[in-house]
């Protein structure tokens, strides 16, 4: 017990740079919103009271977070140097997680076009969030940012490579194979679902918004799960990307009918989103989802 109470006097004065940093990096990504947006943001959510807005930017802002916490995740652990001083290998660790968080917080405003042309394509999602208000799209970004964070995270931790370069390469591969798998799961989900997902949002149907964003939080819980840990050689790390794809797309698929059969049996999910409009059920299903991926995460 003494032991490790001195050792989290050793860590304490380094974690709080790491806090510090943290919140460097949010305001960093939020003044880069700012920078990329056409609208104020300031104005649409204190003046205006545009919850849609307002989900967006919280989705992004805990996409920043998840990249951070992704970037400091690595086998050099603060207690790794004896003392309270600051060497050099330690201020090397700072740097290397400030930067791969700039590097999420210009990936996290780069995926917003994706969202516009390949997951949500069939209207205008700048339209709808700040003119129309539209809660539904606001949550299905939101859901999208959380993803793409989940995914950025799993690419960056760990040991990557035998170079930063080699390792920052690699991160930038497998984040590519995520984002792919987030574009083949929102049409999977289009697929398996018996209403068009983009007219119920486009119409102001929050509950299918919420719905939606729910499962790409989970898809990117399983993806994160696919790419965590350190970097051992492209084959295995293939293989591993790819059977978890295919588990969390069928897995996801079944507990959407379980909770149609089993956990809500009085009422038909499909209905109560498209036409009944019920958020109680889009927050039942998306909690469910994302439950099953975290259980998912932490079994395999």
């Amino acid at each position: 017990m003494i032991d490790a109470f001195s050792d989290t006097l050793k860590v304490f004065p380094r974690g709080l740079v790491f806090v510090g940093l943290g919140m460097v990096i949010l305001v960093m990504a939020k003044l880069a919103r700012d920078v990329v947006t056409s609208y104020h943001i300031d104005e649409e959510v204190t003046e205006k009271n545009n919850l849609a807005v307002a989900l967006r930017l919280s989705g992004y802002l805990i996409g920043v977070v998840l990249v951070f916490l992704g970037a400091l995740y690595q086998p050099l652990t603060l207690i790794a140097v004896d003392g309270f001083g600051f060497d050099r290998a330690y201020a090397e660790e700072v740097l290397r997680v400030f930067a791969y968080s700039l590097g999420g917080i210009v990936a996290l405003n780069l995926v917003r076009v994706l969202m516009d042309r390949l997951i949500l394509y069939k209207f205008n999602i700048e339209k709808e969030i700040v003119e129309g208000q539209n809660v539904g799209t606001g949550a299905a970004e939101f859901g999208m940012y959380v993803a793409t964070g989940l995914m950025i995270a799993g690419a960056i931790s760990g040991e990557g490579g035998s170079t930063e370069t080699a390792a920052a390469l690699n991160a930038l591969a497998f984040f590519g194979m995520g984002l792919a798998l987030l574009v083949l799961f929102a049409l999977f989900y289009q697929f398996t679902t018996p209403f068009d997902i983009h007219s119920e949002i486009e119409g102001g149907n929050t509950a299918v918004g919420i719905a939606f964003g729910g499962n790409l939080i989970a898809i990117g819980l399983v993806t994160f799960k696919a790419l965590f840990g350190d970097f051992v050689a492209w084959d295995e790390s293939i293989a591993a990307f790819l059977a978890f794809a295919v588990l969390g797309f069928a897995l996801l698929y079944v507990l959407r009918i379980i909770i149609d059969k089993a956990m809500l049996p009085t009422v038909r999910i499909s209905n109560s989103l498209a036409e009944g409009r019920n958020v109680g059920v889009a927050f039942v299903e998306g909690a469910v989802v994302i439950s099953a991926a975290m259980i998912l995460f932490l079994a395999i």
